[in-house]
């Protein structure tokens, strides 16, 4: 997925840029600007390095509910599933279901173009019901690294028996600890989205998928509002 990789590289460069020109400084406001844009580059590669991997990746939700994110190669797809609804991303088609209260009802709209990520708003309903996915923690992260007033630490732990980076974050605007293993799949987030508090942890992680996982929920209802040039 060259397209996604480049969006996530462009979207630290420019976080970087933005930083480097602060005008007059003292050197440890240059220090901490430089460490910040470090960080955000150093996280939005793990991610673009995640774009390209095949993996499966299952959530702990508070109150015992569950989330996943799957994603497979040649050729790519993607696949979102969260309490009450799931989101598939594949070459035919953008799929937007439904499924928590009786027959899932499912919403196919056109495909990214070739080699080109999914619009973010496609996960507004994602995070909304507590899935919060990796375009919106790299969102959160580069509000945080051009926030003068935030404290940005890096830290490291385990999670899944993956060892994970850290990055916690106070502001003003709201604290967030997010954590992304190795590979660069996203392992845990805690903290607030648009005021709102949200919490996943990663609870199983493999590098191999059912296909499964990217076809429409059994019996689902349709709507095809694709184009017929799609």
């Amino acid at each position: 997925m060259p397209a996604a990789s480049t969006t996530f590289r462009a979207l630290a460069l420019s976080v970087i840029a933005s930083l480097s020109v602060t005008g007059c400084q003292a050197l440890d406001d240059a220090g901490q600007a430089i460490g910040r844009s470090d960080l955000v580059n150093d996280f939005a590669a793990r991610l673009d390095q995640a774009l390209e991997l095949t993996y499966s990746a299952e959530y702990q939700l508070p109150g015992g509910r569950t989330a996943t994110i799957t994603q497979a190669q040649d050729p790519a797809r993607s696949a979102y599933t969260w309490p009450g609804g799931k989101l598939t991303v594949t070459a035919d088609a953008t799929a937007r279901c439904e499924t928590g209260a009786g027959k899932a009802v499912c919403t196919l709209l056109a495909p990214p173009p070739p080699n080109a990520r999914p619009s973010v708003e496609l996960f507004t309903e994602a995070k909304r019901r507590g899935l919060v996915t990796p375009p919106v923690v790299v969102g959160l992260l580069t509000e945080a690294a051009l926030d003068p007033q935030a404290v940005i630490k890096e830290t490291d732990t385990t999670l899944a028996g993956h060892h994970a980076a850290c990055v916690q974050v106070e502001r003003s605007a709201g604290d967030f600890t997010a954590c992304m293993t190795t590979e660069g799949v996203l392992g845990s987030f805690t903290g607030e989205v648009d005021g709102t508090p949200m919490e996943l942890a990663l609870d199983r992680y493999t590098d191999t998928v059912d296909g499964a996982s990217f076809e429409l929920p059994a019996g689902a209802g349709v709507v095809d509002r694709r184009t017929a040039n799609s």
